[in-house]
């Protein structure tokens, strides 16, 4: 449960929540997106149409690629842009490949993907490198400090949260 809580976040990088299962990381990543109303308070600087979430769940469809999963989100001018996102979250290899081929960590790299490819303000990532080795979790991160994007995630492993800019 939160209570009396704030939050600034930068322009750009990585910002970590952390805290144990059950303790408000996923709900607090829901008001944010406006899918849940908050009790008290308020939500201000930014709007939930500006903002892309990657949920806990992959929620892949497994009748499409891995490269139609990116098709799907973006706009026809920026279908040149899968590959490169693909290789962000060293994917680039598995465009033809459908979701249930993919072992978990690939699945959650390729949600990863498709929520990065999202025009947006800002990122709330719930869980984004659950199922995915330290070290892969470590470049990918590195790749999306790079876009300078502002990037919210919800984490409890420690290898992740000391990888972000902020915890």
């Amino acid at each position: 449960m939160l209570d009396r809580f704030s939050l600034s976040l930068p322009d750009a990088g990585i910002t970590a929540l952390r805290g144990p299962s059950g303790c408000g990381k996923t709900t607090l990543l829901r008001v944010l997106a406006g899918l849940e109303r908050p009790q008290s308070g308020t939500v201000s600087g930014i709007s939930p149409r500006e903002i892309a979430i990657l949920f806990q769940e992959n929620r892949l469809l497994p009748w499409r690629s891995v490269g139609q999963h990116l098709t799907d989100v973006l706009p026809k001018d920026r279908w040149k842009d899968v590959s490169r996102l693909l290789e962000l979250v060293e994917l680039g290899s598995e465009a033809s490949v459908y979701p249930p081929a993919l072992s978990g960590g690939m699945g959650r790299r390729l949600a990863l993907a498709r929520c990065l490819s999202l025009p947006a303000r800002l990122y709330l990532l719930d869980e984004p490198f659950a199922g995915v080795d330290r070290e892969r979790a470590g470049r990918i991160m590195d790749r999306m400090r790079a876009l300078g994007l502002p990037i919210l995630l919800s984490s409890h492993e420690e290898d992740i949260l000391s990888m972000a800019d902020r915890v």
